[in-house]
């Protein structure tokens, strides 16, 4: 009675003020940190913290402010961050159960629905992620033939390279279609030629969609996913991408199905369609051609980007600093020499050339802010209780950078990971494929293309700047940290 004689007296202003105020106090009440959860800056109503920044370097000033585990408010959901080696470690390696989960990210799950390798979660990721780490080591002779591949695809790229005779030139898709064809291989069983423009094409759809999906405007699509969905915005061209991307993928499968023969399995297509027919009985597992496709862009995407983008940071760190590109070819030189290829064997007695390709990967910080995961169960990290369900972010970039564990974290220096006596060192808080149970599934093919390559190229030529050209070491920042554009010369040693 007392609420409907006030609706009476009010005219319609005072009716939406009233409104407001209800809505406003229902936020704060419902969106009221919890007690014991960790700190953060002010919320606004409604909107949270969308307008602090999604940047590494935002991350790092909150963290001098709030500590190693802080959070922020993106609309009505609650993200926490953790900082530092220290706190990455407690929370990915102490606490290994604790956060293996992956929250549901309104941008991808449009295209990934919750299948596949990477943001799948319980039994049907358990089961895809052994599957598809089986096959990376095992397929064919295992290790021996991933190192085919790669020393294949190795003397294609000095070729392209070649090619370019002393020119200037952009490396950028020759790399990105030569590392994205060992995968290729694997996945699909052929390679495709630098020249095909249809795969060229997808490349550049696939870089264009990492690039928008790390910026602040995509990210709002993740706290209002039902309104944005029908405004423009750069998330319709991540989510338009992702389909010419799966629709390639698609024609790919069916080529496989319709040429599949179950006693000769020539590819991880092949292998996945013969365990179709073994888990007909166990759907929970998800084994059917839904969640292939969704697994095959996975591994396409994880084998892709992030070792090409490595692999252009090393030639910009190498033009910037000469005296270290002559230190990696002068010991190739002398364990190597010219006449055969790199092997992975070779590795232990090029310690400095290790140590360089570490260094490349710590300072080019590829995957600044990790990928999110989830509390699986109610835990309590830093002093402070984070309830099951709770999105977390673990800041790969503070772990790099962490100025306890780098004596010169913001310099490029290969002694970073050598001993006294110039032997290479394992460093713990070298984390740049993340750790715990959700690292990456393909560092350990990673590893071995980045090895394999840089020492392939700086055996063959040398890299400089076109004059007046030199590139910058800022970076740029979307999903992946990566070089800005540019050229260069490759010259023939």
């Amino acid at each position: 009675m007392i609420f409907q004689a006030l609706f009476e007296f009010m005219d319609f202003t005072g009716l939406l003020l009233f409104s407001f105020v209800v809505l406003l106090l229902t936020d704060v009440f419902r969106n009221w940190r919890p007690h014991s959860f960790p700190p953060g800056p002010w919320a606004m109503p409604f909107l949270g913290n969308v307008f602090t920044g999604v940047d590494f370097k935002t991350m790092e000033k909150l963290a001098r402010v709030y500590g190693p585990v802080f959070s922020l408010r993106r609309g009505s959901e609650r993200m926490v961050f953790i900082s530092g080696y220290k706190m990455v470690k407690e929370a990915l390696v102490n606490q290994l159960d604790s956060f293996v989960d992956r929250p549901v990210v309104p941008l991808f799950h449009v295209v990934y629905k919750g299948l596949g390798i990477a943001l799948s979660n319980g039994y049907l990721w358990k089961k895809q992620r052994k599957f598809a780490n089986t096959h990376l080591r095992y397929f064919g002779e295992g290790q021996k033939s991933l190192e085919k591949y790669i020393e294949v695809e190795s003397n294609f790229l000095c070729e392209a390279f070649k090619e370019e005779q002393g020119r200037p030139f952009d490396p950028h898709y020759i790399l990105t279609n030569g590392v994205s064809n060992i995968i290729s291989s694997v996945v699909f069983g052929h390679r495709f030629e630098y020249s095909d423009q249809s795969f060229r094409k997808l490349l550049e759809l696939d870089n264009e969609a990492i690039m928008l999906a790390g910026s602040a405007q995509t990210q709002l699509y993740d706290v209002f996913p039902g309104l944005l969905k029908y405004l423009p915005g750069p998330h319709q061209t991540v989510h338009a991408n992702y389909k010419e991307i799966m629709t390639f993928l698609k024609k790919e499968i069916e080529k496989h199905q319709e040429e599949w023969n179950p006693d000769d399995p020539r590819d991880y297509i092949d292998v996945y369609l013969a365990e179709m027919d073994k888990k007909k009985e166990d759907p929970q597992a998800g084994f059917n051609v839904e969640t292939l496709q969704v697994c095959t862009l996975d591994l396409i995407e994880a084998g892709t980007e992030t070792t090409a983008t490595t692999l252009r940071w090393a030639l910009v760190y190498m033009m910037h600093y000469p005296e270290i590109q002559e230190k990696v070819q002068a010991e190739i030189d002398r364990v190597i020499g010219q006449s055969r290829q790199p092997t992975l064997a070779d590795r232990p007695n090029l310690p400095y050339t290790d140590a360089v390709i570490h260094e490349t990967q710590r300072m080019g910080n590829i995957v600044p802010m990790g990928f999110p995961k989830m509390a699986s169960k109610d835990t309590t990290l830093g002093g402070y209780f984070i309830p099951k369900g709770t999105a977390i972010s673990t800041i790969l970039a503070s772990v790099l950078f962490d100025k306890n564990e780098w004596v010169t974290p913001d310099v490029f220096s290969p002694e970073h990971f050598l001993d006294s006596e110039g032997q290479f060192r394992r460093r713990d808080a070298f984390l740049p494929f993340s750790t715990g149970k959700r690292a990456c599934l393909g560092e350990h093919l990673a590893k071995m293309e980045l090895f394999l390559l840089f020492t392939s190229f700086l055996q063959h030529f040398t890299f400089s700047p076109v004059p007046g050209e030199m590139p910058s070491l800022k970076g740029v920042l979307g999903f992946t940290h990566s070089p800005e554009k540019f050229r260069m010369l490759a010259v023939p040693r």
